[in-house]
């Protein structure tokens, strides 16, 4: 059977979802599917590799219904490059069990793909951004990390190093804090809040011993701690001050992050350009106008870049380029 050929197979996949898109070569969207978490650390990796899978089967599907083939009729696709920013791939380690689990999704699919590029889906998107170009992208969503590269295309990163230990400033890391607040205000050797009244009833309990009783049950997830944020930033914006405090707080964990990654690819007097992302860095206006406050005073010539409304329009950036750069050498 011969294969049709697609330009670009582009997967954001995320902590939260696993979004995949066929590019076509006028460089627009032409299939597209989605998937869950495709975060090995967070839902192991059967799980992760099973969204993987589901995203890009979905995008399969949808190209087949948009070019008139029968549901069950056999395709083969010829992808010239598949370029994947995939959640989790933070060290050596991480890289070893994410590009075998990549290998195994692609070998079950009706694919055969030319370039293969698996990234962390923070530096994919910041490499999407810059177009090559020094800058700075900092993500503060579910988790939180900052990624950075100069002028001389040396990286660097901060932060990402997960709930457990990590994500300061992220929603989840708001979430944590809120319920921590509400803990030791009970104790009464903390400030009173009034963040009990938001939280609680949104997650369905009536007082603080149920809400501990939440914490240490299988009810209690990432992604609802995460959800939280939210409430504590209605509660600020009600007048609470512990809510701001811990708003104002996270603002600072993420500069924090982006400072030490302005201090180690010397960007602090240099002319670059820095992304906020995420849905904290995006929606919170307290804790994004901590960020770019700070940002202005410590390194002044900094700009904002606008960034993409979808995370995947990064991811396709940086695929087009990478596919831009191959067919280039090979026309050489």
């Amino acid at each position: 059977m011969s294969c049709l050929s697609i330009p670009l197979l582009a997967v954001d996949g995320g902590g939260t979802k696993c979004q995949a898109v066929f590019v076509d070569q006028g460089k627009r969207i032409v299939a597209s599917g989605l998937g869950g978490s495709c975060n090995y650390h967070g839902s192991g990796r059967e799980a992760a590799a099973a969204e993987l899978y589901k995203s890009i089967l979905a995008t399969i599907e949808d190209w087949k219904r948009r070019q008139g083939y029968a549901v069950n009729e056999a395709v083969c696709l010829r992808i010239e490059c598949a370029f994947m920013g995939l959640a989790g791939l933070d060290t050596k380690h991480d890289r070893q069990i994410i590009e075998a689990m990549v290998k195994e999704v692609v070998a079950k699919l009706p694919v055969q793909i030319d370039q293969l590029v698996v990234e962390n889906d923070g530096l994919a998107a910041l490499l999407g951004a810059t177009q090559g170009k020094a800058g700075i992208l900092a993500i503060a969503g579910t988790g939180s990390i900052t990624f950075g590269i100069n002028s001389q295309g040396v990286s660097a990163r901060a932060g990402g190093w997960g709930h457990r230990v990590g994500d300061e400033g992220s929603g989840y890391w708001i979430g944590k804090q809120a319920i921590t607040a509400i803990l030791q205000a009970a104790d009464g050797r903390a400030q009173p809040t009034g963040l009990d009244q938001y939280i609680l009833p949104h997650l369905g309990l009536n007082d603080v011993e149920e809400l501990f009783d939440w914490v240490y049950s299988s009810r209690y997830s990432i992604e609802q701690v995460a959800e939280l944020a939210r409430l504590v930033s209605q509660a600020a914006l009600s007048g609470d001050a512990v809510a701001k405090q811990l708003l104002c707080r996270a603002g600072e964990q993420l500069f924090f992050c982006l400072r030490a990654v302005i201090d180690r690819l010397g960007l602090r007097q240099e002319d670059y350009v820095y992304f906020l992302q995420g849905g904290v860095l995006q929606n919170e206006q307290l804790v994004r106008d901590i960020v770019m406050q700070r940002i202005t005073g410590y390194s002044p010539n900094a700009r904002e870049g606008l960034t993409e409304k979808e995370p995947i329009a990064a991811i396709i950036n940086a695929g087009l380029s990478r596919l831009e750069k191959t067919n280039g050498r090979s026309d050489r």
